[in-house]
């Protein structure tokens, strides 16, 4: 597979300025912010409480962006434009990823600060943020290549907010409903419970299942995406 950086900066900058200009999906980054503040007033200091408006962060700015990026550029039929281009798979994917990767790196810092997060183990935190955003975004690629328009990915993409961001709260019920414990493997919950396991004493697995759990997620999702894509370009 050849990757042209010429081609992935030309995409990056075309959705650039797309973000910038749709003011209904840029202000989407803000929606994170404001809860963090608002958990950060309230005085709340547990783990799961700081991992909510940081899960949100992924799922309402990563995944969502991400995903009105491409069904906007489906709704001006310029994907079917950009799959035909001599741009490559990788070329597209990276290109069309590139951006939302740097939004979500800010606005996840930007609220892991205003909520008052501090990190028992800021390294191991940071990869397993890092590998959460390259999860999302493939999410919302998938999401993306669903959707025909931007009002249709702002619907299809409502399931993924609601089941990651509050995940780790529903897994509170699996006492209540067993059925509920499944939700410990999403990624969002392994992400609270590998937080937690860093404050206080924590073995080998206690990291590694976590971020693995991550890493697989994100595998098998970019391997939907990238399967879908091909699809679409046959369609």
């Amino acid at each position: 597979m050849n990757i042209s950086m010429t081609r992935i900066q030309a995409i990056f900058m075309k959705d650039y300025k797309e973000f910038s200009r749709n003011y209904a999906v840029s202000t989407m980054a803000l929606m994170p912010l404001i809860m963090a503040i608002l958990y950060n007033q309230t005085g709340a200091n547990a783990i799961i409480t700081y991992f909510l408006p940081i899960n949100m962060a992924f799922s309402m700015v990563t995944t969502y962006v991400q995903c009105c990026l491409i069904a906007e550029e489906k709704e001006k039929n310029t994907l079917r434009s950009l799959m035909l281009s001599p741009a490559s798979l990788g070329d597209i994917l990276i290109g069309k990823s590139l951006f939302v990767f740097i939004v979500t790196i800010v606005v996840v810092a930007l609220t892991i600060f205003l909520v008052g997060y501090e990190p028992a183990n800021f390294f191991i935190i940071a990869i397993a943020l890092v590998f959460s955003a390259v999860f999302y975004i493939a999410m919302g690629t998938v999401c993306g290549l669903f959707a025909k328009s931007i009002m249709e990915g702002s619907i299809i993409v409502l399931p993924v907010i609601f089941i990651f961001s509050f995940a780790p709260i529903i897994l509170g019920l699996s006492e209540a409903f067993p059925i509920l414990k499944v939700a410990e493997w999403l990624p969002s919950s392994q992400l609270v419970l590998l937080a937690e396991a860093l404050e206080g004493t924590f073995t080998t697995m206690d990291v590694i299942i976590p971020i693995a759990t991550i890493i697989v997620w994100s595998l098998v999702t970019w391997i939907v995406a990238g399967f879908i894509y091909k699809k679409r370009m046959v369609d």
